[in-house]
């Protein structure tokens, strides 16, 4: 009888029940509640779902991330491997040719002058650069942390493997792909707080066509002007530029299919379940922590903020020919951001058609916060 009852004590210890803090409980209702938002309000699924349920198992097993050289038997855990792909850059540059595969450049090409309202909206990684170190954080630091106002998650863990912030990658990592899941509802009260009914209801022209040459060319051009100048860049807008190489050369289809689908697609299971797994109870309950979301919300708000500006600036120049709706898309957001300009400008006029003018901006930004990447690795001789 003492065998039977000290067996089902042994089992009864076993579950996790019996291992779990307060903190690894709210932190499985934080997951919960990403599943909800991905689920049941659709806000980007495809990143809250892998995501929230690597969050959830990891606070549920926390060995699921245990490191090898932790591990008794010398093997780690099943996320732990997945999360060594971010931090060796190798996930989320494969995400960015996935994206350079799907994305339609043309928009950019026909007009140049997205480029400046990509650039614009960067404005809100440098200014909580700054922010960040005024809190306490070292340089390297705060520059990992100011790439979420990017609103782009894989080069926000690009950037913390790169400067050896792997203690703060997944905070940052979940901050700002968060943000990039919520740009529905971040974005809206900015831009109609800082234009005008008049100025949403803008109509463009429709843009020049643009000819295959030109679509081939550019992702070449890109690639040897900006890795030239920041040859730290070369994974990110290297594999950018080729994914969409491999979309405008048109002759190598399986490429193509390969990279915007089933590559992509895999490589977002693993980046997403591993990135929502460094999120245990332990390593994402702290005061730093709090302060990496209040400092992504905040750059990611005034980046959105100086793409709309500088737009309301050119709208001025222009005689009232560029709608100022189009700056908030110079975020890394693709192609959310675009399709949140498209919506906001919809409701002020619904035969307002921007989404192809706001693709623009945020390719821009896609490139933008690469550069803006590149230039803290230069700075800090990475």
């Amino acid at each position: 009888m003492s065998y039977v009852t000290e067996t089902l004590s042994n089992l009864l210890h076993q579950t996790a029940f019996f291992n779990l803090t307060w903190g690894n409980y709210l932190m499985i209702a934080v997951a919960c509640v990403f599943l909800f938002l991905a689920i049941r309000k659709g806000f980007e699924p495809l990143l809250l779902v892998p995501i929230a349920f690597g969050m959830l198992l990891v606070n549920i097993y926390p060995d699921i991330m245990l490191r090898a050289e932790d591990a008794s038997n010398g093997v780690g855990g099943l996320l732990h491997y997945f999360y060594l792909l971010d931090e060796w850059s190798i996930l989320p540059s494969l995400i960015f040719m996935g994206v350079g595969a799907m994305t339609d450049f043309g928009p950019l090409i026909a007009n140049p002058k997205s480029f400046l309202l990509g650039a614009a909206a960067q404005l809100g990684i440098y200014g909580a650069y700054f922010l960040a170190i005024f809190l306490g954080f070292n340089g390297k630091a705060a520059a990992a942390i100011s790439i979420i106002g990017g609103a782009d998650g894989p080069t926000s863990i690009f950037l913390a493997g790169k400067l050896g912030q792997t203690t703060l990658m997944g905070p940052i990592a979940v901050a700002a792909y968060s943000y990039m899941s919520l740009v529905p509802i971040i974005q809206p009260p900015i831009m109609k707080l800082l234009t005008t009914e008049k100025e949403r209801k803008i109509k463009m022209e429709q843009l020049r066509p643009v000819t295959k040459l030109e679509k081939i060319l550019f992702p070449i051009i890109i690639t040897i002007v900006v890795c030239l100048i920041l040859p730290t860049t070369a994974p990110l807008v290297g594999m950018l530029m080729l994914g969409n190489l491999f979309r405008e050369s048109g002759v190598v289809k399986q490429l193509t299919e390969t990279a915007s689908n089933a590559l992509m697609y895999i490589v977002v299971i693993l980046l997403g379940t591993s990135v929502g797994a460094s999120t245990s109870a332990k390593a994402f309950l702290n005061l730093d922590t709090l302060k990496i979301v209040v400092l992504g919300l905040v750059a990611f708000a005034v980046g959105t903020a100086g793409g709309v500006l500088l737009g309301k600036l050119m709208c001025k120049l222009s005689g009232g020919k560029i709608n100022p709706l189009i700056g908030s898309a110079g975020v890394s957001a693709v192609p959310m951001a675009a399709r949140v300009s498209q919506k906001v400008g919809a409701e002020a006029d619904p035969t307002n058609f921007l989404l192809m003018h706001a693709m623009g901006p945020n390719v821009a930004g896609v490139i933008g916060t690469a550069v803006a990447a590149g230039t803290f690795m230069a700075i800090f001789g990475v």
